[in-house]
C-alpha cells in the first residue's frame, strides 16, 4: 500500500516539477516578456483565493519532498520471502527462489522435459508451486505431468522439510524437430 502511495506521490511531483520546468525554459528564453510576467504576479498578489492555492501547492510539494528524503535516506528492508521453520535448535528460513530451483531440480530429471520455469507460493498449509514448461512430444503429457508432480512434490519435501500442497504443471508447447526426413521412391 505505501509503495503505491508513494508512487502516486512521484507522478504528482513529477508532473508539478515539469510545469514548474516549462515556466521556468520559457521565462529563460524569453517566450514569457517581463510585462506578462509582472501581470502576472500583480493578479496573484491580487487574488486571496489564487495566493491561498499557490500557498496549498507550495505545502504538498514541501510534504512530497520531505517524503521523498525521508524514504531515500531509510534503509530499504528489502528482503526476499522465506519460507520459516522452528526447529529445536533453532530457525530455518529457506528462501522462496530456493524452492523454486529444487523444483526446477526435480523436474528437469523427468525425459521429455526440455524448458522449464517455476513459482512457489507460500500458504499456511505448505507450498504450491506451479511449474510451466515445454515438452518435447514424444511421451504422454497427461502420465509426463503426473510424474513431473509427483517427483517434484516428494523431492522438495524431503530437502526442505515443508509440506508441498499442490504442484501444478502448464504444458506450453512442444518442440518441434527440424530434422527432415528424406524420401526413397
Amino acid at each position: 500500500m505505501i509503495r503505491v502511495v508513494d508512487k502516486l506521490l512521484l507522478f504528482l511531483y513529477s508532473i508539478i516539477i515539469a510545469i514548474i520546468s516549462a515556466v521556468a525554459v520559457s521565462v529563460g528564453f524569453k517566450w514569457i516578456t517581463g510585462s506578462l510576467a509582472i501581470d502576472a504576479i500583480d493578479r496573484l498578489y491580487g487574488s486571496n483565493q489564487l495566493l491561498l492555492t499557490v500557498a496549498i501547492v507550495g505545502i504538498v510539494m514541501f510534504l512530497i519532498s520531505l517524503r521523498f528524503f525521508i524514504v531515500s535516506l531509510s534503509r530499504g528492508t528489502v528482503t526476499s520471502q522465506s519460507v520459516d521453520q522452528r526447529t529445536e535448535y533453532g530457525d530455518i528460513r529457506i528462501s522462496i527462489e530456493t524452492m523454486e530451483n529444487l523444483a526446477l531440480k526435480a523436474a528437469m530429471k523427468q525425459r521429455g522435459v526440455k524448458d522449464l520455469r517455476a513459482r512457489v507460493h507460500a500458504t499456511d498449509a505448505g507450498m504450491d508451486i506451479v511449474l510451466r514448461t515445454v515438452v518435447d512430444g514424444e511421451a504422454s503429457i497427461p502420465q509426463l505431468t503426473e510424474d513431473i508432480q509427483k517427483a517434484v512434490k516428494s523431492y522438495v519435501e524431503e530437502i526442505t522439510g515443508i509440506p508441498v500442497t499442490n504442484v501444478s504443471v502448464y504444458v506450453a508447447n512442444i518442440i518441434q524437430n527440424n530434422t527432415i526426413k528424406s524420401r526413397v521412391e
